[in-house]
């Protein structure tokens, strides 16, 4: 082995020697495109015969992988209607009880077929037969397991011209170790059966490159240097030795080493700081979280040259950083990112229902957990059908947890008996198969700098031999992060407490319980998994969810779209709105109250969490999204509309905000951020009559990472039996920072903790908030107009003239059908103003294209629905905050 030199020439490394110059890059070709379908009992076709070149394929299906099966129909029309009322349930499972063919044909040139093949299976579910050219590659014994990552070597089977490839992909069966949507959703009617992930042909010369890896050892005291090691699998592929040179690029630095290879020897290679001294960096530039600093991303390219020409080239991005994990004080489990403690605050992530999620959607997804205010996403499973989503989350510098669902630890998911304590993977051959999808899934993801852990259970233990398995895999593979042993607040007897906790509540509690709760859900520790449960979508999803004749009253079609087991209601939700906000008589009316319901009671969890730092280390909303369409646990809908709580979540996870504390009545000022803050605090009350009540002004300074109290409204009563309170935060300038606007009883809600159970805290009195059904009428005067020169956003101006408060007005801006434009990032929604008061408040319409906004419609609950026609904004306008719209 020899190592080429490098040397810093003004600033650069620069090699001593010059690398080599092959004559052609190798390809790695993704076969997306011209792919069909056909269930297998319907074609009486054999394998060798569906993967020759000009198979007859009339009739089936056409498709672009990754699909699922029903993904593909869908996208073929099929299912008109899907997701309408109970339209889902009326799928006949029959077809998707056995296996599905999958066919395509690709072309090679006479050099690209004399090369060394490999195909590249990222994801089947759950097994299949793989043949090529008339071929069998593999048998459903070696394409097994649907997080299963498979490299099938093709070399000598590639030919000049056409080439067949098809796999009878067989659905999984109960007590295979499949993807699942537990208790989330219905299952759909296929179980995800078909090619989920992408399918790669690879083709290179002798020698190829695989498992490549960029671990990083940042210097947490200073941040000031960082080390590099760069590790890959070098194969020689062919029937002879071999002397590899292997070359590497990470911007100005160079590396390059001689190997000598053996015929067919396949050998780790490793560049380390000690033997490649540039691979210690000075001054790196870190990736963080998008809330501590800049996800700054940098690039590696790695070749593997033969006698001076290029046999293999691997690229990758990557980022320099460290995560760690440590336990606080009352032994919960907190995290790092360079030596910083971050308060995680997240979402649990779901796949489309079918698996068809598209890049537009996933950029959406993304915006709006940035939007929020989110800093990290749980997997529960490995979703994402490819490195987008990962990939879109190391550019926007969210956290991701990646891990093992729960549907494996259930009987009634999985579909066999399982271990009380460590769930259905118990015996060595399924610790040996989990273990190997595990360890596949790891190399597949590591290099995205998002992942902050990978997680090895979610509600139970791994059993002790697999946890030994697993962390003799992750020593080998990936010893640069943290696993977490399992979500639930469990003790290994292989590596010790969880740290972390999974309490509930799943449905729905009042605002205080976040605050007051010290046994179960609330507001210390690390709760993976928790919420305030249902979050009905705005009236226009619902109408397309729920046929014309179930709009109303709440039935059976209703609850079809909730969850599964304890969470199939709306009952215990519908309880608490009528009690605390008036009976409904109509569906307009339920869901106007819902939405201020959901803002209410998804706020105080997040900042009760920010709040309580450094006891609370971490919150994970149940959930972020939805697969389809529903009315549980999502911050915006199916149809990417955010709901009330969407909003309520961005106002709690401001970077530097003031909240109140429902339980001492406080008001908090919270600092999320890694810079101290110097502010001012406005704290102002007011009774339902818009009186002012209390007015106080007070100079703040919080730490980075931590809260501080302001100001205590304990025994303030107010004379009517609802008031309001009005906390903002400004900069020593007088700039706006962050404001909260709160609606308060004057009895709150009376919790009954001894009445628990494992999902909810039951409340013993509600309290009573139907005084905001007295508020007089605001009508607000409106300004708006289409912003920037391709209308991709829209401007509002609203002032409250009236003596009485705007309460919970909600903005829309649509197109010229009458339909909310989405994704849509509102400065703020769902907003108050009052007496007197004027906001300027812009939307952002990321993804809008040429979809230009036709009008502005708003309404409040005491406001009137006003309808403005936009019309673009003069040239040169500056935007609120000073941004100029060009």
């Amino acid at each position: 082995m020899r190592t080429t030199a490098v040397v810093v020439l003004g600033g650069s490394l620069v090699l001593s020697a010059a690398c080599g110059t092959g004559v052609k890059a190798p390809t790695s070709r993704a076969l997306a495109e011209g792919w069909f379908l056909r269930a297998a009992a319907t074609c009486n076709c054999r394998g060798d015969a569906v993967s020759r070149a000009g198979f007859e394929a009339a009739g089936w299906l056409p498709a672009r992988v990754p699909t699922t099966v029903m993904a593909a129909e869908a996208e073929q029309g099929r299912f008109p209607d899907l997701y309408v009322g109970t339209n889902l349930d009326k799928v006949p499972t029959e077809p998707y009880q056995g296996p599905w063919w999958y066919r395509t044909e690709f072309e090679l040139t006479r050099e690209e077929a004399g090369r060394a093949g490999l195909l590249i299976l990222d994801g089947v579910n759950y097994s299949a037969e793989v043949w090529l050219n008339g071929v069998l590659l593999a048998g459903r014994n070696e394409v097994k397991g649907a997080f299963r990552v498979h490299r099938l070597d093709l070399t000598g089977m590639l030919v000049a011209g056409r080439n067949a490839l098809a796999l009878e992909v067989h659905p999984p069966q109960p007590g295979d170790y499949t993807i699942g949507f537990v208790d989330w959703n219905p299952r759909p009617p296929d179980r995800n059966m078909g090619i989920w992930r992408p399918v790669h042909l690879r083709l290179t010369g002798d020698v190829a490159l695989g498992d490549v890896f960029v671990s990083t050892d940042v210097d947490t005291e200073t941040l000031a240097s960082a080390e590099l090691r760069v590790q890959a699998r070098l194969a020689n592929r062919s029937a002879r030795p071999a002397t590899a040179t292997v070359t590497g690029a990470i911007g100005d630095i160079r590396f390059s080493t001689d190997f000598e290879l053996a015929a067919g020897e396949s050998r780790e290679v490793v560049f380390s700081p000690e033997r490649v001294p540039a691979l210690r960096l000075a001054s790196p530039r870190l990736w963080w979280p998008y809330t501590l600093g800049t996800p700054d991303l940098y690039r590696l390219r790695l070749e593997a040259s033969v006698g001076g020409r290029t046999s293999d080239v691997f690229e990758t991005d990557f980022g320099i950083r460290e995560v760690a994990t440590y336990l606080n004080e009352q032994g919960h489990r907190g995290y790092t990112v360079n030596g910083v403690p971050i308060l995680i605050r997240g979402g649990g992530w779901v796949d489309d229902l079918l698996l068809a999620d598209t890049r537009d959607r996933l950029k959406a997804q993304i915006a709006y957990v940035k939007h929020m205010g989110l800093n990290t996403i749980r997997l529960e499973g490995f979703w994402g059908s490819g490195h987008e989503l990962y990939d879109l989350a190391d550019r926007e510098g969210i956290l991701l947890m990646a891990g093992w669902s729960c549907q494996w630890e259930w009987e009634n998911y999985l579909g066999k008996p399982v271990d009380e304590r460590y769930g259905g993977v118990t015996k060595p051959d399924e610790i040996a198969l989990v273990t190997r999808s595990l360890g596949d899934q790891v190399r597949y993801l590591r290099n995205h700098p998002s992942i902050v852990t990978w997680v090895l259970a979610s509600d139970l233990l791994p059993h002790p031999d697999l946890e030994r398995s697993y962390r003799a895999m992750l020593a080998n593979d990936d010893p640069t992060r943290p696993a977490l042993v399992s979500c639930a607040w469990l003790d290994s007897e292989v590596s010790g407490p969880s740290g972390v906790k999974m309490k509930g509540p799943y449905d729905w509690v009042p605002p205080v319980y976040w605050f007051a709760d010290r046994e179960r859900g609330g507001a210390y520790g690390f709760n993976t998994e928790t919420g305030p449960g249902p979050q009905p979508p705005p009236l226009e999803s619902v109408r397309r969810m729920i046929p014309p004749d179930h709009l109303w009253p709440v039935d059976a079609v209703w609850e079809y779209h909730c969850g599964r087991g304890e969470f199939n209601t709306l009952e215990r939700y519908n309880r608490a709105l009528d009690s605390r906000y008036g009976p409904s008589s109509s569906v307009e009316e339920y869901l106007r109250k819902s939405q201020v319901a959901n803002y209410e009671a998804m706020r105080p969890m997040l900042e009760a969490f920010a709040i309580n730092r450094p006891n609370a280390t971490g919150v994970i909303q149940w959930m972020l999204n939805s697969a389809w369409p529903d009315f549980w646990w999502q911050l915006y809908d199916a149809y990417l509309v955010p709901t009330g709580a969407f909003y309520g979540a961005r106002a709690a996870c401001r970077p530097q905000a003031l909240a109140y504390n429902y339980a001492d009545g406080g008001v908090w000022a919270h600092n999320d951020t890694r810079e101290p803050l110097r502010a001012v605090a406005t704290v102002r009350a007011f009774d339902l009559d818009a009186r002012e009540i209390f007015s106080a002004r007070h100079p703040i300074e919080v730490p980075g990472g931590s809260s501080r109290s302001v100001v205590s409204l304990a025994g303030r009563v107010p004379g009517t039996p609802v008031w309001f309170l009005d906390l903002r935060l400004t900069d020593p300038g007088g700039r706006e920072l962050a404001r909260n606007f709160y609606w308060l009883p004057q009895e709150g809600d009376v919790l009954d903790p001894a009445e628990s159970l494992w999902y909810v805290t039951p409340v013993k009195r509600h309290a009573d908030l139907t005084a905001l059904a007295r508020l007089p009428e605001a009508r607000l005067a409106v300004e708006a107009s289409a912003t920037g020169s391709s209308a991709a956003g829209v401007r509002v101006r609203l002032a409250n003239p009236t003596s009485a408060i705007a309460f919970f007005v909600e903005l829309r801006a649509l197109d010229a059908a009458g339909n909310t434009i989405v994704p849509v990032l509102w400065d703020d929604n769902y907003v108050s103003l009052l007496p007197g008061e004027a906001r300027e408040l812009v939307a952002r319409l990321p993804l809008a294209g040429g979809q230009s906004p036709a009008k502005l419609e708003l309404s409040g609950w005491n406001v009137p629905v006003t309808s403005v026609v936009l019309a673009p904004e003069p040239a040169g306008t500056v935007a609120a905050g000073g941004a100029h719209v060009k």
